[in-house]
């Protein structure tokens, strides 16, 4: 009979909720021992891969093959990539803004506090955003169309996200870019491709738990809180705060999509100079 083992998945959830937590424990660890706790960035990735590691070992004799050894590949390929990009990226840097600004807030120790809201707050998060992961683990349903579909959109998602992490990678390295707004490529469609793919991705995993109306419904809370996250939460938002000085980024914004890809619209300033006339 097709269907969910809703018992096994029950366990699955506390062992996941376990792994969580302790890989962000370690990464809690390291970041008081350098004094930085920007490294909980790398660790993102890492503790969904372990999430859906420890998901696909578990679930065996409880799911379909196919489905859970694919849900497995595809967190893992998004999650080590990610995290290997954000090592590469933050190399020789000093602690995050982000970072600094909230601890300066802290009502007491600054560490307990990290520890609580950062290190913690994110094990919560990665648990809660990977329930597509566990629930796919869990149906006996084979593959079908939704669940390639699924894989579709996650593979566009990761593609997105890759190509413009790489393109911005190489814009930074030429010095004559210094101090210049990057808006070429993906970057001339929408203000965060990185941010774009990562939404298509969870919302690619969560087509792969869409087995039955209720695992769907059960976890659609992960593509939605991942999309929150990275348009109104810590993602685009702040970014876009920390961004709204910088000369020529208000043109490039009046011109270009915050969020899904558009073609740029040709009619909008192309120097900060014409946005404040404007304005």
């Amino acid at each position: 009979m097709n269907g969910t083992d809703w018992a096994s998945l029950a366990t699955n959830l506390a062992v996941t909720a376990a792994t969580a937590g302790m890989v962000l424990l370690a990464t809690f660890a390291i970041a008081v021992r350098r004094g930085l706790h920007r490294i909980v960035d790398i660790a993102w990735g890492i503790a969904f891969s372990a999430v859906a590691a420890v998901t696909w070992l578990l679930s065996a004799g409880h799911g379909d093959d196919g489905r859970r050894l694919l849900v497995a590949a595809a967190t893992v390929v998004w999650g080590l990539r990610l995290s290997a990009h954000i090592a590469w990226r933050s190399r020789g840097h000093g602690e995050d803004p982000r970072y600094t600004a909230l601890l300066d807030k802290a009502p007491g120790s600054r560490t307990w506090y990290a520890l609580r809201v950062v290190h913690l707050g994110q094990a919560a998060l990665v648990w809660l955003i990977s329930l597509p992961v566990q629930a796919a683990s869990y149906s006996s349903e084979p593959l079908g169309v939704l669940a390639f579909c699924g894989i579709a959109v996650w593979a566009l998602g990761l593609g997105f996200e890759a190509v413009g992490d790489h393109q911005l990678a190489r814009f930074k390295e030429d010095p004559a870019n210094r101090g210049r707004i990057m808006d070429r490529g993906l970057w001339s469609w929408t203000r965060h491709p990185n941010y774009f793919g990562d939404s298509l991705v969870w919302w690619g995993l969560y087509l792969l738990a869409c087995t039955a109306w209720q695992p769907a419904l059960a976890v659609l809370v992960s593509p939605v809180l991942m999309t929150l996250l990275l348009t109104v939460g810590s993602g685009k938002r702040l970014l876009e705060k920390h961004m709204a000085d910088r000369p020529g980024y208000a043109a490039y914004a009046a011109r270009t999509s915050g969020f899904l890809p558009l073609p740029p619209r040709r009619d909008g300033p192309r120097d900060g100079r014409q946005t404040a006339e404007r304005s």
